[in-house]
């Protein structure tokens, strides 16, 4: 047996936590110092697991599209593209952090590889009759009357909104297979990935986002990962957030978490998918689900009173 494939595969879901921090106006400077927090310890982490990382690109795209808006003087580009480009950028830029800390350790000959993923959704999936998903700059609603798609109204201003269907599969996942076999690390799904439609045996961008943690547990479960692992801006799932009566929940089992996200616990628009999520993994048949912080990736790993621990 090749001694890369006995070591278990490690799947990171980073957050947007892990380039951009509250606060911070999203500068290169600070994207990169920012990614210095999961680098080290996931090239430590890189000895004994098989690692893919995926990421967020909420504020990413969001300035390009703002870099759009701003300008008539190319023609503009479909979000599609858009996402594309998020996923060469922060696929760069989590490679060379990366690629430093394991020099630092004296590991200079890990592999390491930036994946363009394509997502395929059902173009019968109901997100795109109802969509949902505010993205890119906000707009005052004399302006949102002129845009040529749909907007809705945020506390920010209007807002353009698109579908977020659910992933139904990996279209490299076969790839993905082969190069974590191989040991090399995998950075892949950026943002959700590409959404795609099938048309007869050719793929079509389509205009949505796909929520980062659902790709990333159906990527998971494609590719037999052994350790599921959503990284956030807290230090785990909690009930009662945001009052005094707010308690981490230190284990969750699948029926308790569907329990709790029928009550509202876990808000749609953060904690609610990472929680879905990592409930899918484990009901599937998944070893290990765990929601974390930035900070506590190595020691969630070893150490099961670290974050929210999903159980069956």
């Amino acid at each position: 047996m090749d001694p890369n494939t006995s070591k278990p595969v490690l799947l990171i879901a980073l957050g947007g936590n892990a380039l951009i921090q509250k606060g911070q106006e999203g500068s290169i400077t600070e994207q990169f110092e920012n990614l210095r927090v999961p680098g080290q310890q996931i090239a430590r982490l890189s000895a004994e697991y098989r690692i893919i990382i995926t990421h967020g690109n909420g504020p990413q795209v969001g300035n390009l599209l703002l870099q759009q808006e701003c300008c008539d003087a190319v023609p503009k580009l479909p979000l599609e593209i858009l996402v594309a480009q998020t996923e060469g950028q922060i696929g760069y830029m989590i490679e060379s952090t990366l690629d430093q800390e394991l020099m630092a350790l004296g590991i200079d000959e890990r592999p390491l590889v930036t994946l363009i993923t394509y997502v395929v959704v059902d173009r019968n999936d109901p997100a795109f009759r109802n969509p949902t998903k505010p993205i890119g700059p906000a707009f005052p609603p004399e302006k949102a009357r002129s845009l040529p798609y749909p907007t809705v109204a945020t506390p920010k201003g209007h807002r353009r909104v698109v579908a977020s269907p659910r992933p139904v599969t990996i279209v490299e996942r076969r790839e993905i297979q082969r190069l974590i076999d191989m040991d090399f690390i995998v950075i892949c799904c950026g943002g959700g990935g590409i959404p795609v439609i099938r048309e007869g045996r050719a793929f079509n961008g389509v205009d949505a986002v796909i929520d980062k943690d659902l790709a990333s547990v159906r990527l998971a479960r494609e590719v037999g990962v052994d350790i599921f692992m959503i990284v956030t801006d807290v230090d785990g799932a909690q009930i009662d957030f945001g009052t005094e009566k707010a308690r981490r929940l230190n284990r969750l089992t699948v029926k308790e978490a569907a329990r709790y996200l029928a009550a509202g616990h876990f808000p749609e628009g953060s904690m609610g998918p990472k929680v879905a999520a990592a409930a899918e993994f484990v009901r599937a048949g998944g070893r290990r689900a765990v929601i974390t912080s930035l900070e506590k990736i190595e020691a969630a790993v070893s150490d099961p009173s670290v974050g929210t621990q999903f159980t069956p």
